[in-house]
This record gives structure tokens, sequence and C-alpha cells, in this order.
């Protein structure tokens, strides 16, 4: 489990079919082999280290349907090490399982942040709703406006700065994960002729 919070901006020093090692400081300190470290908001497996960076190992499914297939040597990546149970929940929970990529659409300054504009897949717009979070490369944001095909984050300038999102362009492709708390709300309230009412809900604390 992630928070969202980015620790550091890593970059990727080699590509070698599925194994893919980065360049980092901060996300190896007390990390291990076997531990999980979020890539551009995945969960991947840490299977060797060095004293300037790790290694993961990346399933072709993956690579295929996330942006990491399209990294190259040299590219910057967002990078989070897994909650700890004394750690602090600064962002939403995020489980670094990407629901679908989307695209950016246009980027534009509003005072010292920036508004993106973002494309995503119709069969994930049903969970973003405005003021709701939303993972993007494993950075935890909060949605200002959506439409029917399309949704607006703001980004401050620490986020810019300390990123890769803020340095990222119109046609971009980026990592997509909705909020949990959606995907339950939503099979609760299917399962309602089952016996699971909206009433029921909202007495045990889900809504």
């Amino acid at each position: 489990m992630f928070t969202g919070i980015v620790e550091e901006v890593g970059q990727v020093r080699a590509i070698r079919g599925g194994r893919i090692t980065i360049i980092a400081t901060i996300v190896l300190e007390k990390t291990k082999p076997g531990d999980s470290i979020c890539v551009n908001g995945i969960c991947l497996t840490v299977t060797s280290l060095s004293n300037d960076s790790f290694s993961v190992e990346v399933m072709p499914e993956t690579l295929n349907r996330t942006n990491l297939g399209m990294l190259q040597p040299g590219a910057r990546v967002n990078l989070e090490r897994a909650l700890t149970p004394e750690g602090r929940m600064g962002g939403h929970f995020l489980q670094g399982h990407i629901d679908a990529t989307g695209s950016i659409l246009s980027v534009r300054p509003e005072g010292d942040a920036l508004i993106i504009k973002f494309a995503a897949p119709q069969e994930i717009m049903h969970y973003i709703v405005e003021k709701g979070f939303i993972g993007i490369d494993g950075l935890s944001l909060t949605i200002i406006y959506r439409n029917e095909t399309s949704f607006n984050v703001s980004l401050v300038s620490y986020t810019q700065e300390h990123t890769v999102l803020g340095q990222k362009r119109p046609g971009d492709t980026v990592n997509i994960e909705v909020d949990i708390i959606a995907k339950y709300v939503e099979q609760f309230v299917r399962k309602e002729k089952e016996g699971v009412t909206i009433d029921l809900l909202m007495e045990q604390g889900f809504l």
C-alpha cells in the first residue's frame, strides 16, 4: 500500500528485457530485496540493490498496459516506498495497481500552479468525481473538474519541482489508478438487491 506522496524522482539507468535498474537515494534507505517500491504508480518488487540503485522485474503485461514500456535509459520516474504502520498518511491509499493509461490534453499556468487536463478511457470515468482523489503516475491528486471524457488537476509549485508530472507535456501518457473506495462502493451498490442497502452502508460508516 502507498500514499501517493512521491519521495523522490529516480532516473532509469538501464533496461534489459523486463529488468529495469533505477538510480535513487532516499528510497534505498532500509530497503531490501523483496520489498515493494512504487515506480510511476506501479507496485514493483525489488530484486537487487546497489549503493546507488535498485532493480525490478516487470512482466510483459505490465509493460504493455502502463507507461513503463515507454521508458528509455535516462528517463525520470516517481518513486515511493510502501507505507509502514508508523508512516504518515499524507495522500490517499494507492495499491499500485494501474486501472488504465490516459494522456495529457493540455497544460496551462494559473498563477504559480499548473492546470493539467487528462483524457481517460470511458470505463474508468464514472469513478472520477470532482474533489475526489486520483493517482497519476503514483502521485495523489485532487480532481478539480471533470466532464464525460476528461478531468483536470492542479499542481502546486512544490509538486511541479519534485515529481515527474510537472515536466510532462500534451500527448504524454500517464498511469491512472482510481480511488479504491469508489470501486468498493460500486460493488456494494450492485449488491443492494441481495440485501446490502445504502442505509446499511451508511450505518457501517462506508458512506
